[in-house]
């Protein structure tokens, strides 16, 4: 299956995006893709009943704002340096272990949702990345059985202002939660819908100029001992998200160095997981 949900901040319902392209909306399922859904193995009862409602769904209204394709997770984890060339543009060694750190939820946004630029910001950077959503509690997790607390895959962007993160004293934190700074989605793709999650081609344009062109083949941690990993330091509950890190050519990486302004466009994709876009707009 791939979900979606469509509508207004806040107030979006929950759909599914058919094999057909049609995009439905399933607010008569009367459950949200939340916590709470995922824990009650909520994708088990919503694919039985799509196998027989799917088809009579009432489709949303053309041109209807895409949310993210899940509720607001309790925590969004990031993985750092997880790609080898990405380290190397970064001018830093591949550790031994994955960096974990965290993106504020309150970043958390619709996947064609406007990048505000923050405050007092100048170094605002872009990062396409893969990201998994957890299905089931995880905690102290067998990297064998990783897979199996997986409920899927999405598209995110992992902005960071650079001066925030690395010019301030302190954690990577502060500069990866600004509001609007992880656009979700369109779509949470079932591992289902994933021929191979090793190996799928991704793109971030700047201006529709193309700035990275990966594969996640080229991903040092692989997503089953990330989960694993991570699970060692603390519970992922149903509905999380990991985010596994970005390829190289990201602006910080550039000679000169290159950072969004107002009025840029940015747009990326992941194989089978479609596709988003940001406009930059100033700080409100």
């Amino acid at each position: 299956m791939k979900l979606i949900r469509k509508g207004e901040p806040l107030e979006e319902s929950p759909g599914l995006l058919l094999p057909d392209g049609r995009e439905v909306d399933a607010s008569s399922f009367g459950e949200d893709y939340d916590e709470v859904f995922f824990e009650t193995d909520g994708l088990e009862r919503l694919g039985a009943w799509a196998k027989e409602n799917a088809y009579d769904l009432p489709l949303f209204a053309e041109g209807e704002r895409y949310g993210s394709p899940i509720a607001r997770p309790s925590k969004i984890v990031c993985i750092g340096l997880n790609y080898v060339d990405h380290a190397a543009e970064s001018g830093m060694e591949i550790p031994e272990e994955p960096v974990i750190f965290f993106k504020a939820s309150s970043a958390f946004c619709g996947p064609n949702d406007d990048l505000v630029l923050p405050r007092n910001g100048h170094k605002t950077d872009w990062e396409v990345e893969l990201a998994f959503v957890v299905g089931k509690r995880a905690s102290y997790v067998n990297e064998e059985e990783a897979l199996d607390h997986l409920a899927g895959y999405a598209l995110h962007n992992d902005y960071s202002e650079r001066a925030f993160q690395l010019e301030h004293s302190g954690q990577w934190v502060k500069g990866k939660s600004c509001d609007t700074f992880a656009p979700f989605g369109p779509v949470l793709a079932t591992p289902d819908e994933i021929p191979d999650p090793d190996d799928l081609d991704m793109w971030l344009k700047v201006n529709e100029e193309t700035v990275q062109s990966s594969n996640t083949s080229n991903l040092h941690f692989k997503i089953p001992f990330l989960l694993s990993y991570v699970s060692r330091f603390m519970t992922l509950l149903p509905g999380d998200v990991v985010s596994t890190g970005t390829p190289p050519g990201v602006g910080m990486g550039m000679d000169p160095e290159t950072y969004l302004k107002a009025g840029d466009l940015v747009e990326l994709g992941i194989d089978h997981l479609g596709s988003s876009s940001q406009k930059v707009v100033e700080s409100r």
